[in-house]
């Protein structure tokens, strides 16, 4: 089995973080032991881009092409199976499987429950079974507790904390929180000012799941190179540390809010010329940051910020690398990025296949589905079937632009399509690139 992150014969005692090893124990899958130490998910089935991708043999007739979806952030996994004909079994029990009788396109609409995997599972697809082995240093083992549940809370005990002068707080103290900007699903964001200063937002970010000393460090850490991102369309992030269960950010106060709160007030859509400018902005954020080696990994119009008014309004993006660093620490829980009500509405195929590994393209496919959305106030791809969304980001193109408004002129519509393109890679591989085709699109 292979998978975007497996380490093929990594030896278990050299682990020192939590650490998942699928073992083949039926079947003539080799090699025959995969070992996945960061957060990534997987596809297993026979179709092109699936890892691991079973033999299309007289020996996996019964895999689906796209057969389930392993969700891995070490220790915590999850299978859910996508309603195969056969079905997948967990311990011997099926689960899954669409109905007897029922096509797969009858059946499309059904969105079949994830399943917890603990040490000791076995797992079988067709005539493969995995069995499921789940690696803890005793580090990992006795964590701290959670994070407060309400962001709110965990954002005054760290004010109140620097204000009384604890050691490390002193760059954040004297803040007061005036207000909420925004909340997601790994905590929220606030409007705060202290005498003397300019405002800025203040970001909590809370851990799904109890963390510890290493993966604290190893988030910070990962963060100190977002911090060094200065650019006039990167939101700049100032100071960040943690404190009383969360992390805080102090990062550059945006007077305009974000593209999507823009979209809401101009009824869902915006002027082409406008919401072709916000996209041109944020694409030369992306290739300054491209080329320092960040990718974003979950670009939206929550995260593109605005400064200004009107004809004046300038685009800066935020929160770099931060969502790929609280995976990869292990902080996340099996929450995925880029979804919106549990829709993966801005993630590009490419990244739901090959989680870990996420490239530059990736942001540029999202970037473009931002754009198609404030042009058409829709989504790339149709979610509106009831099928599993996480199958849809598999199997289906985004409908052409055109289909959806068309008043959106021709030589954009091309741009914009091709950039949609998963053939497997995006049609356009680069910021630099959509960028100019944009500009000329206008002409």
């Amino acid at each position: 089995m292979l998978c975007a992150d497996a380490t093929l014969g990594a030896r278990i005692d050299d682990v020192v973080t939590a650490t998942i090893v699928l073992r083949v124990v039926t079947g003539r899958l080799q090699p025959d032991e995969y070992v996945f130490d960061q957060r990534t998910t997987c596809v297993i089935g026979r179709a092109d881009g699936c890892r691991p991708q079973l033999p299309d043999d007289e020996h996996h007739r019964r895999v689906s092409r796209h057969h389930c979806l392993l969700d891995l952030n070490p220790p915590a996994a999850r299978v859910r199976d996508f309603g195969s004909l056969n079905g997948t079994y967990l311990n011997g029990v099926r689960i899954g499987r669409r109905p007897p009788g029922r096509s797969a396109e009858d059946a499309a609409g059904e969105v079949y429950p994830e399943h917890d995997l603990a040490d000791g599972d076995e797992l079988r697809v067709g005539d493969t079974t995995f069995r499921v082995s789940i690696e803890q240093p005793v580090s990992a083992r006795e964590p701290e507790a959670p994070a407060d549940a309400h962001p709110r809370a965990v954002a005054e005990r760290i004010l109140a904390a620097a204000d009384a002068r604890r050691p490390g707080l002193a760059s954040i103290a004297g803040y007061t929180l005036l207000r909420e900007l925004g909340r997601g699903g790994n905590g929220a964001v606030y409007l705060a000012s202290r005498s003397g200063g300019t405002p800025v937002a203040l970001k909590i970010m809370l851990p799904r799941v109890a963390g510890n000393e290493k993966a604290r460090e190893q988030f910070l850490r990962e963060t100190e190179v977002t911090r060094q991102l200065r650019h006039p369309h990167v939101a700049a992030l100032y100071e960040a540390g943690a404190a009383e269960g969360g992390f805080y950010f102090t990062v550059e106060y945006c007077d305009g809010g974000s593209m999507d709160a823009l979209l809401e007030r101009a009824g869902g859509t915006l002027p082409v010329r406008q919401a072709v400018e916000i996209a041109v902005q944020a694409l030369e954020g992306l290739e300054y940051a491209h080329a320092q080696g960040i990718v974003h990994r979950d670009l939206s119009p929550h995260n593109i910020l605005l400064t200004g008014t009107g004809d004046q309004l300038m685009a800066k993006i935020a929160d770099f690398g931060l969502a790929k660093a609280f995976d990869q620490a292990g902080l996340s829980g099996l929450t995925r990025t880029g979804a919106v009500a549990g829709k993966p509405v801005y993630l590009p195929r490419q990244q739901m296949i090959n989680f870990r590994e996420a490239r530059p393209e990736v942001d540029v496919w999202s970037l473009a589905a931002c754009l198609y959305q404030a042009l058409t106030g829709e989504f790339p791809r149709d979610f509106s079937s009831g099928r599993d969304p996480w199958l849809i980001v598999l199997q289906d193109p985004a409908v052409p632009i055109r289909d959806r408004d068309p008043g959106v002129p021709a030589a954009l519509a091309e741009v914009i399509d091709r950039a949609l393109e998963e053939n497997p890679q995006p049609g356009i591989a680069t910021a630099a690139d959509l960028r100019h085709a944009l500009r000329s699109a206008l002409r």
